[in-house]
């Protein structure tokens, strides 16, 4: 997909700037659910090889690209929405609303988006989902990519501040050790109340 076939073709028919969006996290028991917008240059001179879905990619490859897509994009953003927001509204809204805050972030508007999955955003800028996008468009895998490893960032200080509950492992998500860590632990701050009902006993962390 380095070929930018989506883009090329959106540009085809007129739309300059086409930014792909994805999310990471929807699935955990803590931490943010994080959103990025890219929009890619389409000059040859500028492609990036090796853009795919994020969770085909190494860690060091990852981290590699995240750094090659911000340097080359003709714009990037990217959107956290919080624990408490995603127990209010529910991780589809909350993943919604994500979205759309990093398309509004871009520092260069878009005038056409690509979305991963099946997923319609709250946007006047005319849209297009496609699922399993972050594996056929490039744009959306470069936001995989540049979301993967901000969250995965992101987890990586919260464990230092938690470390009963191996965020540096499992980034949120809700590994045996992770579950196991709720019972004896109760919850902390970044916990997702919503996501835990069948094993927290109401114990919060002190």
């Amino acid at each position: 997909m380095d070929d930018l076939t989506y883009e090329r073709e959106y540009f085809s028919r007129g739309y300059c700037a086409v930014a792909g969006v994805d999310e990471v996290g929807r699935g955990p028991l803590a931490g943010p659910v994080v959103c990025a917008a890219v929009i890619l240059p389409l000059g040859e001179e500028k492609r990036i090889a090796g853009i795919d879905d994020s969770k085909k990619l190494s860690k060091k490859k990852r981290e590699a690209l995240a750094e090659l897509i911000k340097e080359t994009a003709v714009a990037y953003s990217i959107a956290e929405v919080d624990e408490k927001t995603i127990d209010e509204i529910n991780i589809l809204q909350a993943t919604r609303l994500g979205m759309k805050r990093a398309i509004e972030r871009l520092k260069c508007p878009p005038d056409f988006v690509l979305t991963d999955g099946n997923m319609t955003l709250d946007i006047q800028t005319p849209q297009k989902s496609i699922v399993k996008g972050d594996a056929l468009v490039c744009s959306i895998g470069a936001a995989s990519i540049v979301a993967k490893v901000y969250r995965d960032s992101l987890m990586e200080k919260y464990a230092a501040e938690f470390p009963e509950y191996g965020f540096e492992h499992n980034v949120g998500y809700g590994t045996q050790e992770h579950i196991n860590a709720i019972r004896e632990h109760g919850i902390c701050r970044i916990h997702r109340k919503t996501f835990i009902k069948n094993f927290w006993d109401g114990k919060e962390r002190t």
